[in-house]
């Protein structure tokens, strides 16, 4: 019986020549990710251990994204006590104020995520590597704990879904549709500890930062992770940024599968996730009259130069509707110096918009745009739960930088087009 593509990588980690869905393995880890909310839990943890020391200070990533700068005396903490552990055991890819960035976009960009790897960290959007046809996923502290101290962590082999994708995608329609689509039809269980794998001829249409924000979304399905094949792209994109070796990996013609969908890219359409889970999508021709209070572009899902040039598109010569906060967050330090050099911060000040420093801020309810009872946010992040991102009774919709901007404008949900008709 054939492999699929996460498969083959789990086996070749664990030493093994074949792996079967349900089957328990150990496998070699060429990354270990935290970050200063998660990180102090795992550091904790480790002083429980018996070890002296972390397996390989190169193969370990600890990044401060997610209340950094520092919003009051406890984030402080945080971030001290991962600096001091990161200074004792020298840990090379350790990144703070000015050189860090929202970790799920950072790590490629430094190169340390790379096809054939095997990745975990302790957040759940790990699964966003998978773009690059690396095996990472999320897991707990603890996991991160054991991980940071053995470079090892224990698996059991996930079944897979096959997404075949086809076509074109029309203009305003990107990635974060597609995935939207996609678990709008499934629901947020539908993929339940199970790998999705992505092919088919459409993929080739697909820029990297679509791969990211699709893969980066595979846990909002339940899924164990989201992996696409490394074609041209991909290896283009590696070389550019990385020096490492890199493995590619192909599923096997007779590889099994729990699913197969084939979805047609060209009748897609702008999507956006209602309140209060991810499945609940609706395509932009269904949504009727909605205000809102509050528009966010960026965050792991949707903070990297193609979505800040496609909202800089919507926003040019626009102005923010009145009453509207428009929070636009660049993922990395390099992104946010990209978009100066381009002139997108100038689009985005200028529409009336504000431009924050990299960080996972607002996603997670933590600062940059807390919302107020009754208030409702259009995001372009990946979870939109009762209270994520402030009080219990606020709403978020989840949507395209495209969707997000156009709605920014209008002061209701809309996409590029229906903006465009009012002005």
């Amino acid at each position: 019986m054939g492999m699929t593509m996460t498969q083959k990588i789990l086996a070749a980690a664990a030493g093994l020549p074949e792996v079967k869905a349900g089957q328990l393995i150990e496998a070699e880890l060429d990354l270990v990710l935290g970050n200063d909310i998660t990180a102090p839990v795992a550091i904790h943890e480790m002083d429980k251990f018996a070890v002296d020391g972390v397996f390989h200070k190169d193969k370990i990533a600890l990044v401060m994204d997610h209340f950094v700068p520092n919003k009051d005396i406890k984030s402080a903490q945080h971030c001290k006590c991962v600096r001091e552990f990161a200074c004792k055991h020298e840990i090379s890819n350790y990144f703070d104020v000015g050189e860090m960035g929202i970790e799920h976009a950072l790590l490629p960009e430094k190169g340390l995520t790379v096809a054939g790897d095997v990745i975990i960290g302790a957040d759940s959007h790990t699964c966003t590597y998978g773009a690059l046809g690396a095996f990472s996923t999320g897991v707990g502290s603890t996991d991160m704990a054991a991980g940071m101290a053995t470079g090892k962590a224990w698996f059991k082999v996930p079944s897979a879904i096959k997404f075949n994708l086809i076509g074109k995608l029309p203009k305003w329609v990107s990635g974060k549709d597609i995935i939207l689509h996609i678990i709008g039809m499934i629901g947020v269980d539908g993929a339940l500890y199970k790998s999705m794998e992505f092919t088919g001829e459409g993929i080739s249409s697909l820029s990297m930062d679509d791969r990211f924000t699709i893969a980066n979304m595979a846990i909002e399905a339940g899924g164990k992770n989201g992996i696409f094949p490394v074609d041209e792209k991909a290896i283009n994109y590696m070389k550019e940024h990385s020096s490492r070796e890199f493995k590619v990996y192909e599923a096997d013609e007779d590889a099994q599968y729990d699913a197969e969908y084939t979805i047609d890219l060209s009748t897609l359409k702008p999507t956006i996730a209602f309140p209060h889970l991810p499945e609940n999508t609706k395509t932009i021709d269904q949504v009727e009259e909605i205000f809102i209070d509050q528009v966010v572009i960026g965050s792991c899902t949707n903070g990297r130069l193609d979505d800040l040039r496609t909202a800089a598109e919507v926003l040019k010569g626009k102005k923010i509707a009145k009453g509207i906060r428009c929070i636009v967050i660049p993922a990395t330090q390099k992104i946010y110096l990209e978009a100066m050099e381009e002139g997108l911060l100038k689009i985005f000040i200028q529409a009336g918009a504000i431009v924050s420093t990299p960080t996972c801020g607002p996603c997670l309810g933590g600062y940059m745009g807390i919302l107020a009872e009754g208030e409702r946010c259009v995001s372009t992040t990946n979870r939109n739960f009762v209270g994520r991102m402030g009080h219990v009774e606020s709403e978020i919709y989840l949507a395209s930088p495209a969707v997000a901007a156009a709605s920014a404008v209008t002061g209701k949900i809309s996409a590029p087009e229906q903006e465009e008709n009012r002005s």
